[in-house]
């Protein structure tokens, strides 16, 4: 009987899981609808009493995406505003959803891949994860990987999507 072999093993291949990247903390969701009048105006004056009286040390150490669920025009001083206030306490604040929020935490920690690390490597990026991974990380990662490495494969190790291959 022969011994089994692991083809994946000895491939060559480089594995990244974005998963393992994935920034540590809690995220919230800050949606202001609850304080524009009749759904739709925002009162400054209002708005500058809330911020005044609010409770920001809640907010401490954590990841914060300021939204607005309804459909009004919120104007930009309100985002400004709301992160002034957050600002001493939040690890990260950023105006958008939930998804933005990832997409932007993920954008930071791929600034530190030293890309030189995978020069002339086969690479996979694993594909399944039980954290949210946005689309753009993997985006990203393929730009900065691009220009330095002989193949960007998606997927697992056993049955990958091919996304880039060097010519020869």
């Amino acid at each position: 009987m022969s011994d089994i072999v692991n083809k994946v093993a000895q491939s060559g291949l480089v594995t990244i899981d974005l998963e393992d990247l994935y920034p540590e903390g809690e995220r919230i969701l800050f949606d202001i609808s609850h304080l524009l009048i009749e759904g739709l105006l925002l009162r400054e004056k209002d708005f500058r009493e809330f911020i005044a009286q609010h409770d920001w040390i809640a907010y401490s150490a954590k990841h914060v995406a300021l939204y607005c669920s309804t459909d009004a025009i919120i104007p930009r001083w309100a985002w400004m505003l709301l992160t002034n206030a957050l600002a001493p306490f939040a690890k990260t604040i950023v105006v958008g959803d939930l998804e933005s929020l990832e997409s932007h935490l993920y954008m930071e920690v791929l600034r530190s891949i030293n890309s030189e690390e995978y020069r002339d490597q086969r690479v996979v990026i694993k594909g399944c994860s039980n954290k949210p991974v946005p689309a753009q990380a993997y985006a990203r990662l393929t730009e900065i990987l691009r220009p330095v490495v002989k193949s960007i494969l998606y997927g697992e190790p056993c049955s990958t999507v091919p996304v880039y291959k060097r010519s020869s």
